[in-house]
């Protein structure tokens, strides 16, 4: 498996430094945090699109995938989030990027019924402008749809090869599923894993790789168990917590332990 961080746990830092940190410390690839606070997002031009590939190819370093906001399932009118996710798949495409990432995002008010119909029509059309692009839409596990339960309802419906499933094993984890559970649920979808470490159900402060309770151990022997040989994803949320320990003195440890899960379960 490859390694990766997310520049969640940098935020606004500017890319040649995000590039030393994963060269330094040894990951493949960087997810990308698509908002406008940072130095990638869907408002640059053309020529700053193509900088911004040639810096991560001069680096070595992927560019693992485009992490958006679109909140496919939430009530309203179609067409902006469908263009907002056609802007992600754009700027994807440009920066030579295989996946896009969105959120469920349904409102409270609606029924599960509803929010599968609405995030699967708004899906299903997106995928026809992914396809021609190459580049593939995740739904992440995550807020309204936080199990892989919840996200294969929304898979099953949309049925295009070009809609995946990003899990994220916190919300996995607190949303009671099981590793194998939700492998069992998202492999056939399966675009990248993004782990991570917290304290507990009721305090999700970011913590260092292996020293809170998310069962990181569970989910890679999983995927190893299964042959899947996809990317793992450290996302750090160091922007929603500005108390955590800052990413870069935990990026080299983070990738010791993940290689010794990595290689216990092989």
């Amino acid at each position: 498996m490859k390694l990766a961080f997310s520049t969640l746990g940098v935020p606004g830092l500017p890319l040649p430094d995000v590039l030393r940190l994963a060269t330094t410390h040894g990951y493949h690839g960087v997810e990308l945090r698509a908002h406008p606070e940072e130095p990638v997002h869907p408002g640059l031009d053309l020529a700053q699109r193509t900088d911004v590939a040639a810096e991560f190819k001069a680096a070595g370093v992927d560019v693992l995938g485009i992490a958006g906001y679109a909140r496919v399932a939430a009530p309203g009118d179609d067409n902006p989030v469908i263009e907002e996710v056609r802007r992600l798949l754009d700027l994807a495409r440009d920066l030579g990027a295989p996946y896009v990432r969105v959120f469920p995002g349904a409102d409270p008010g609606q029924s599960p019924a509803e929010a599968d119909a609405v995030a699967a029509r708004r899906l299903g059309t997106a995928a026809e402008y992914a396809a021609d692009l190459g580049v593939r839409i995740l739904l992440e596990t995550h807020d309204s749809h936080r199990t892989g339960a919840d996200a294969i309802r929304v898979l099953g419906l949309v049925g295009h090869r070009n809609v995946g499933s990003l899990w994220d094993v916190m919300h996995t984890w607190l949303g009671g599923e099981q590793p194998s559970e939700t492998y069992a649920a998202l492999s056939p979808y399966l675009g990248y894993i993004q782990v991570k470490d917290i304290a507990s159900a009721d305090d999700t402060t970011p913590l260092p790789l292996g020293t809170g309770v998310l069962p990181l151990a569970e989910c890679v022997e999983v995927l190893s168990r299964h042959g899947w040989d996809g990317w793992l994803c450290w996302e750090y949320e160091k922007r929603w917590y500005e108390d955590a320990a800052p990413l870069p003195d935990l990026l080299e440890k983070g990738r010791e332990h993940l290689a010794r899960l990595l290689n216990d379960s092989a």
